[in-house]
């Protein structure tokens, strides 16, 4: 039996699905949400909700909920674990308890579709893909081997999210994205997917990209930098995308002191690289890491430096050495930095 037919009869054996994004949801985990609940619907589920934590803060996701309507509650762990015993839990676009998401270490799942670096992903039924370029396109192959009828939101939400998780079919890319993008194709709506590529840049995130630029650090072809302390978490992402492009750099991360944690965002487009492994290595023993050879993050609790808050230029110096050493010793670079 295939997988789409797997999820649809364990779906039909529930009545309430509870559809839980990691955290900080982007449109691909967002649009993967919205296409498991109509499949959902379709296997006969009376309920659906989708449940977050974090903030929906790039100005792209917030135009993407905003515009799509996307119903969406805040997380309270209690909520998965006392749950109805006839309702289904899932997870999309993530897929281990307490990695990247609120819901208890070791509570027992009903669906993962994902297609991030893993290992022993746990569930009733698993969809593991790595080798995927987004986890819309697997929703998206379900739907059409369902036969679940698409509404024009749900297309466009799908089409959005590849084209995004693939930088315009720039990125991680495989057949099965333009078989998706090319189901999708005829129910899109094309000017709300311009609409979503092109929102308004807040100045906080123009500031924060300009600070990267201004602190970056060049050893080979690896650019490290840092934010500072920022509100804009979205804008490492973003800086890290840009800086990738600079004459010289393969391989760009970028870091930032968001609240309690350092979070760390990671572009390289240089094979010989595998930036996600890099990050793990680095930062495994203190806080989350990781992702694909290309594409990674980070989230590291503060814990000890936590008392230098009220000091930030203190605390913005102690990471960055901190930080820039272990990344740099966990990509075996050494040698003089260019400023």
């Amino acid at each position: 039996m295939s997988a789409a037919r797997q999820l649809s009869d364990l779906l039909a054996t529930g009545s309430e699905l509870y559809i839980v994004c990691h955290n900080n949801p982007d449109p691909d985990c967002l649009a993967s949400a919205l296409a498991l609940g109509r499949i959902a619907v379709a296997a006969g589920i009376e309920e659906t909700h989708i449940f977050y934590n974090g903030e929906i803060s790039h100005q792209q996701n917030r135009a993407f909920v905003n515009l799509l309507d996307v119903d969406l509650r805040k997380l309270d762990p209690e909520t998965v674990t006392d749950r109805p015993p006839e309702s289904l839990l899932a997870f999309v676009d993530h897929s281990t308890p307490g990695a990247n998401n609120r819901v208890p270490v070791g509570t027992p799942l009903d669906i993962v579709i994902d297609h991030h670096p893993a290992d022993d992903v746990e569930a009733r039924f698993v969809d593991h893909r790595e080798a995927a370029g987004s986890a819309a396109t697997i929703l998206t192959e379900y739907l059409r081997e369902l036969d679940v009828e698409v509404s024009e939101r749900l297309a466009t939400a799908l089409m959005f999210a590849i084209r995004r998780e693939t930088l315009n079919f720039l990125r991680g890319v495989t057949r099965a994205e333009y078989e998706a993008a090319a189901y999708l194709h005829d129910a899109v709506d094309t000017e709300l997917i311009r609409r979503l590529s092109s929102p308004s840049v807040t100045g906080a995130t123009l500031d924060a990209i300009a600070m990267a630029i201004e602190n970056r650090t060049i050893r080979r072809a690896v650019l490290v930098s840092n934010v500072g302390r920022t509100t804009e978490r979205d804008s490492l992402p973003q800086a890290a995308d840009y800086l990738a492009t600079l004459e010289g750099v393969e391989t760009a991360i970028v870091f930032g002191i968001i609240r309690d944690a350092i979070h760390l965002s990671a572009r390289s487009p240089d094979p010989r690289v595998h930036v996600g492994s890099a990050l793990k290595t680095a930062f495994e023993d203190v806080g989350s890491a990781g992702g694909h050879h290309d594409v990674a993050g980070g989230e590291i609790p503060l814990g000890i430096f936590a008392d230098y808050t009220s000091d930030d230029a203190t605390l913005v110096d102690i990471v960055e050495s901190v930080v820039t050493t272990r990344l740099f010793d966990a990509l075996d670079l050494d040698g003089d930095s260019e400023g």
